[in-house]
């Protein structure tokens, strides 16, 4: 084949022009498939921190919020159930809370809490995930003689104390999770963030 009368420069600049424009085809598809490969808008907010007003929760009431898609319960112990935590804690398979995933480090006390007066959990049984019921009532028939409230899983009858501890011998084999948290004001709980939070 002979190349005589080629114009070897028109050559160079169509090479050229096709790999460019390929190129700019290339990336236009890739763009927008590396960006729906990203989270939601939605996804994002599901995973943000949620802010709850405290105002209006007595003691011994518990204020439910939705945090990750989980529920995280908020409880507003009373003295008494404050006072009863030291005793429950033979029962208890993890009563110092030793298992460090589940809890920050600043919730490693007698009361897993910022401020022992509140206690927030995410509301998900550590057996099988299961929603556990609050259960304050002292002594409640079902639950024994001995109890001081806390929480029960109605699903394989794991019992958790108004710290989130488990109790030994149930199918619970983990303390409640306390979410990161902190407090905004007196009456408002950031949960999903504990930048600043020190034990």
């Amino acid at each position: 084949m002979s190349t005589e009368g080629v114009d070897k420069g028109r050559r160079r600049f169509l090479t050229a022009a096709t790999s460019v424009v390929g190129a700019a085809g290339a990336a236009a598809v890739a763009i927008p498939f590396v960006l729906s490969m990203q989270p939601s808008e939605r996804a994002k907010a599901a995973g943000a921190p949620v802010e709850a007003d405290i105002s209006k929760l007595e003691p011994g009431q518990k204020l439910t919020v939705e945090w990750r898609g989980k529920p995280v319960w908020i409880v507003r112990r009373t003295e008494q159930n404050l006072s009863d935590l030291a005793s429950v804690e033979a029962k208890l398979l993890d009563p110092n809370s030793d298992n460090t995933g589940q809890q920050p480090g600043w919730a490693k006390n007698a009361t897993r809490a910022q401020k022992p007066e509140y206690l927030v959990l995410v509301g998900i049984c550590t057996h099988l995930g299961c929603s556990p019921t609050y259960r304050p009532d002292i002594a409640a028939a079902d639950l024994g003689g001995d109890w001081k409230g806390g929480f029960f899983c109605p699903c394989h009858g794991s019992k958790f104390d108004l710290a989130g501890r488990v109790f030994a011998g149930v199918p619970a084999p983990k303390n409640l999770e306390v979410p990161p948290y902190k407090f905004l004001t007196d009456s408002t709980i950031l949960i999903g963030d504990d930048e600043g939070v020190t034990a």
